[in-house]
């Protein structure tokens, strides 16, 4: 069992054991770690919470919890406040945070963000009724969408998407702002045409669409991600039989999501973090599949923001910095 000691501030506050399922808690003052992560129909959501228990069973003095958020941006801004220590948000919010894009959310660079990992790929995923009859980017002109919460990760993919393709809001007959499940609660009512999620393969909104109205996933060409013109986007597929009805792969984007905390986290803890992180991913693949994309190479220390010196350290150990 390896004890190392942290300091907050100017004050120590406690040692910190990654152990197994008997660790035994001292009587001294607890650390609280709050994951930030998304809507609770997502996939940051249950990812978060599966972090959260993990860290206080495996980190001593720690009582951490996940709370709900509308994703990227607000995740980032809270981060910036201090009012978080580890987040989960999209590479493209976390760049526009560290420029300060006043149009995407952040009154001023957020200076204090600092990368831990990276993780998975959201996936951008357009998803119609069948009855609709939208089959292309382009018939969804005249139609009623849903892009996510306002300014979430979500409506800020929705915007280099769809204005790579040629069509702005001003397009569609209706567009909502809301989280994936309120979206599909109106698409099953037929009060929306088609919603586009942000989010890793196989998320539980769109799931429980599927298996509740047909479904057409919209397909995005690689020259339509091309035109977006952010690094931050690549070309991808949706598998065949992520969703109930989904025969075919179908073409999208995808951004890597990344995990981030602050300047004012302390070293020692951000080190436990993420050793807690990359020695139980399998508990995290349980808690959902897109976790399987969370891997330990030589680009999981890379990414829009400076490292933390606590994840530096870790990679050193590692020998992938």
């Amino acid at each position: 069992m390896l004890r190392r000691r942290f300091l907050k501030g100017s004050a120590a506050l406690a040692a910190f054991v990654v152990a197994g399922p008997g660790l035994i808690r001292s009587a001294r003052a607890e650390t609280f770690i709050n994951v930030l992560t998304g809507g609770t129909s997502g996939v940051y959501y249950p990812l978060g919470v599966a972090m959260a228990n993990l860290f206080t069973q495996k980190i001593e003095d720690v009582n951490a919890q996940a709370q709900a958020t509308k994703a990227s941006v607000e995740n980032l801004n809270l981060l910036q406040q201090g009012k978080g220590e580890l987040a989960l948000t999209l590479g493209d919010a976390a760049s526009q945070a560290w420029a300060g894009v006043a149009e995407a959310g952040y009154p001023a660079k957020l200076d204090k963000l600092r990368h831990v990992a990276g993780a998975y790929n959201n996936y951008v995923q357009i998803v119609a009724s069948a009855e609709s009859g939208i089959k292309t980017l382009a018939d969804l002109k005249g139609k009623r969408i849903s892009v996510g919460a306002p300014k979430s990760g979500t409506e800020l993919n929705a915007r280099a998407v769809l204005g790579a393709a040629g069509i702005s809001y001003d397009d569609f007959a209706k567009v909502e702002y809301l989280p994936f499940g309120e979206s599909v609660d109106l698409m099953k009512n037929r009060q929306l045409d088609v919603t586009l999620q942000s989010a890793g393969l196989g998320v539980g909104s769109i799931k429980d669409l599927a298996v509740s109205v047909p479904i057409v996933i919209v397909p995005i060409p690689a020259d339509v991600i091309e035109k977006i013109g952010d690094a931050a986007y690549s070309a991808n597929v949706i598998p065949a039989g992520t969703y109930q009805g989904q025969t075919a792969d179908i073409a999208t984007a995808s951004i890597q999501n990344l995990l981030l905390t602050h300047s004012e986290v302390a070293e020692e803890l951000v080190y436990q973090m993420i050793s807690v992180i990359f020695g139980n991913l399998d508990t995290l693949v349980a808690a959902h599949s897109a976790a399987k994309g969370i891997k330990l190479d030589a680009n999981t220390p890379t990414g829009p923001i400076p490292l933390h010196p606590g994840a530096e350290r870790f990679y050193k150990e590692q020998g992938i910095l």
